[in-house]
């Protein structure tokens, strides 16, 4: 006998299947990009605390859209070197060698 819960549930079925599998796959297949994201991404939000900057604020520095600084800001975002260097001169956060 199956669980009552489980049969109403499959009578409502989703129109689109789950992609449930493949983002977690994804996530573990750019597992080590995603950590330097995420970190970088902390970072720029305990700076941006700091110097009590907003999220447009940031997005004039970098000459980049406040919509882009918010996907930064999720730690899931792909940062090119040329951005990771904007965001280190702009902020002064430290992740790069002095050249």
């Amino acid at each position: 006998m199956t669980d009552p819960i489980v049969e109403k549930l499959r009578q409502y079925p989703s129109p689109t299947p789950s992609k449930w599998r493949e983002e977690a796959q994804w996530r573990i297949d750019n597992k080590k990009w995603l950590r330097f994201s995420q970190m970088i991404a902390m970072r720029v939000l305990d700076r941006m605390e700091e110097l009590n900057l907003s999220q447009r604020k940031v997005a004039e520095m970098l000459g980049c859209s406040q919509q882009y600084v918010c996907k930064l800001l999720k730690g899931n975002e792909n940062l090119s070197l040329e951005t990771i260097c904007k965001l280190d001169e702009s902020l002064s956060l430290g992740i790069l060698p002095k050249l």
